[in-house]
């Protein structure tokens, strides 16, 4: 994990589990019956947060102190979906992530197989989605873009008929490069649009 003065420790969930019943998002068809092709679990945030209101999230949140990112990160997912897994369903981590809003973000990669009951907490996530993982292997993604106060672009991955920024974007590309596609990458020097800085 990334230590440095100021900044506070974060973990998210990136869950693989099986795309049930799709996406329940525009640009993407949704399976005639139960799918078992792999899918990343993501949330919309609820407007109500303090942090990053409304913007797409993979389950997560702060580390408490003496607790690991991936004790963080299951403790998260089990708080913001319902959803409970454990140590051995934990396959590894990508790299962490410095955002402007001062988190440094330790992603960890799990395995939840069906997961088909998942509840959303009203007071965190507004809605949940079963992402199939081919919709990140799309030959418009990544998406970058210059920005002015930077040189590094902003880092964007297209998912329906709409798309997500990083930080999160950052970690989807990451597992795409390195878990499916076998190619060794970083994404820590991507940057954020402004108005996921806040």
């Amino acid at each position: 994990m990334l230590a440095a003065p100021g900044l506070r420790p974060a973990a998210v969930a990136l869950v693989l589990l099986e795309e049930g019943p799709g996406a329940d998002l525009p640009g993407i068809a949704r399976p005639p019956s139960w799918s078992d092709s792999p899918a990343i679990l993501l949330t919309r945030r609820s407007e109500a947060l303090r942090n990053h209101a409304g913007q797409w999230a993979l389950p997560g949140g702060t580390i408490d102190p003496g607790e690991s990112a991936e004790a963080a990160a299951l403790r998260e997912l089990r708080e913001e979906v319902g959803l409970e897994l454990g140590m051995a369903q934990v396959l590894g981590k990508l790299d962490d992530f410095t955002t402007r809003s001062g988190f440094a973000i330790t992603p960890v990669v799990m395995w939840a197989g069906p997961a088909r009951r998942l509840v959303v907490n009203d007071a965190e996530v507004a809605s949940i989605h079963r992402i199939p993982v081919r919709e990140f292997m799309r030959s418009d993604a990544p998406m970058l873009d210059a920005i002015e106060d930077s040189v590094h672009p902003v880092l964007r991955m297209p998912v329906g008929n709409t798309w997500i920024a990083a930080p999160t974007a950052a970690f989807l590309y990451q597992f795409r490069e390195q878990c499916i596609a076998g190619r060794d990458i970083r994404v820590a020097h991507y940057e954020q649009p402004m108005f996921a800085r806040k």
